[in-house]
């Protein structure tokens, strides 16, 4: 009997060992391909019970001196900060120093907003319009001034605003709400707040490389080995990144709204570990609000808000893996995530500072984590197409077109992508330059761009009528007919078409 437990055992910690091997490798796999088809440069770290079991750095922290990421690279973890204001606020909950269900007014009397509360504030469901709203006008008259928290609560009375809707009644994630809750720490806790953070959160987590670098400081600096520079592409079809505060106006934008709470702080993927297992451990808070953290908030009508937020963390919809709560962080140039999946103790955490993407990847991670096929990653014919364009001409992007998208395996056609980046060449007010780039406009790639989506893709309405309105942009009026009747034809209900066609049939 003894014998027969020991191999029993014995094949039960192999199974376990072979196991975490293929997950391994499946890991490996899947972020080499990420790598490989230029959709993931940074660092990953996934652990199982707290234990680390993959992880890797990919490229450049700064891509002008080739720095590399290592994991001891600092990474802007953006609006992940706001899972540490949230954790100062409830730990001052638990204090009892504050409620949840305190009216704002009741600790900052000047607030202008009596209905809404600390618990509308981290569910992002209190109606408030986006700090801008407040602070435009007055950037408009004095360019250069600075505004931080302190100019905060001044702004608000000053050019007060309607809210968007009654607090509880809907829900829009918006940073303006934990600028708020910043405030409300400090007079609560007589203490500034990083360094209530930097006491109470960072030294008994063990967050030794975490630190308080507010995003203007961030945008500011230029040289730095140990910190994971934000990189963009100004354009899909762009060769090459650059750094996101060598864009003036995005370096302008944080350098005018230093506003503090919601995105200031930098860590490494070991130091967020850390943060996990304090929240696993109870360093930080205790197990009843943790719970309650995690547990979707309501909206008046008695249905959970719209992006399914509890306290200051967002809840995965889908539970077919489990209970996974997380927050990601997105600014120019970077995106990161704490993904938890806290019924089976599993962590995933991700950071990339040239794409937009972490939350994905996190979740695909994880479905591999739990032996869930994802699908291989691809490279983009669209981004391949443009710079041959551009280089080479159209016959022989159209040529280089053919011969990648028969290898399904390796290589992706995305009508979406290659739409958007018609409308990238033609610049202008037909493409969302939200960074102020200098407008170029390149419509023969344009309209050679809509041409070859509307013949891979003939059957979409919405193809024939952007190949319409690049023609029309050109001045070939009769052909941009024709493709806004092709696209009402197999969409009736096109009413922006409609319009376009009734105007040019005058």
């Amino acid at each position: 009997m003894k014998l027969r437990l020991k191999i029993s055992f014995s094949l039960f910690l192999f199974t376990q060992i072979l196991h975490a091997q293929n997950v391994k490798t499946r890991l490996e796999e899947y972020f080499l391909a990420l790598r490989e088809s230029q959709q993931f440069n940074g660092n990953v770290l996934i652990a199982v019970n707290g234990k680390t079991i993959y992880e890797h750095s990919f490229g450049y922290s700064d891509f002008t001196t080739k720095d590399v990421n290592t994991k001891n690279t600092v990474f802007p973890i953006a609006s992940l900060s706001k899972t540490i204001t949230t954790t100062a606020i409830l730990q001052l909950v638990e204090a009892g120093k504050l409620k949840i269900s305190d009216p704002v007014i009741k600790h900052l009397t000047n607030f202008p907003y009596v209905t809404i509360t600390i618990k509308h504030l981290l569910s992002h469901i209190s109606g408030l319009p986006p700090y801008n709203a407040y602070f435009d006008s007055t950037k408009k008259q004095h360019p250069d001034k600075v505004f931080t928290n302190a100019d905060f609560m001044n702004g608000l009375m000053k050019n007060k605003k309607s809210l968007m809707y009654q607090p509880g009644e809907k829900g829009n994630y918006d940073n303006i709400n934990f600028i708020v809750l910043a405030l409300i720490l400090e007079k609560v806790s007589g203490m500034t707040y990083s360094n209530y953070i930097k006491k109470y959160i960072l030294e008994p987590a063990g967050m030794t490389n975490t630190a308080f670098f507010p995003l203007k400081l961030q945008y500011a600096q230029n040289r730095n080995a140990r910190f994971a520079f934000p990189h963009l592409y100004p354009h899909l079809y762009s060769d090459s990144l650059v750094k996101a505060n060598a864009v003036p106006y995005v370096a302008s934008y944080w350098h005018a709204y230093n506003f503090n709470g919601f995105g200031d702080y930098i860590s490494t993927t070991h130091d967020l570990l850390m943060y996990d297992k304090a929240y696993y451990n109870g360093k930080l808070l205790s197990d009843a609000t943790v719970k309650e953290a995690f547990t979707p908030v309501k909206l008046n009508n008695g249905i959970n808000n719209p992006e399914n937020f509890g306290l200051g963390w967002e809840i995965e919809k889908d539970s077919s893996l489990g209970k996974v709560v997380y927050h990601s962080g997105v600014a120019t140039g970077l995106s990161s995530i704490l993904l938890r999946n806290i019924s089976r103790h599993q962590t995933v955490i991700v950071f990339d500072n040239t794409h937009y993407n972490a939350h994905e990847i996190a979740y695909n991670a994880l479905k591999i984590l739990n032996e869930i096929q994802v699908p291989c990653p691809r490279k983009s014919i669209a981004k391949i197409y443009a710079r041959v364009l551009l280089s080479r001409g159209a016959d022989a992007a159209r040529d280089t077109v053919d011969v990648l998208r028969k290898d399904t395996l390796n290589y992706m056609l995305s009508e979406d992508e290659m739409n958007s980046l018609g409308y990238d060449f033609m610049g202008g007010s037909n493409n969302p330059n939200p960074y102020h780039f200098t407008e170029e406009h390149k419509y023969a790639e344009a309209v050679e761009t809509f041409k070859l989506n509307m013949e891979f893709f003939p059957d979409s309405w919405n193809v024939y009528d952007s190949y319409g309105e690049a023609l029309l942009t050109i001045g070939q009026k009769e052909e941009a007919i024709k493709m806004y009747k092709k696209s009402i034809e197999l969409n009736p209900k096109n009413e922006g078409g409609r319009k376009a066609l009734a105007q040019l049939l005058k």
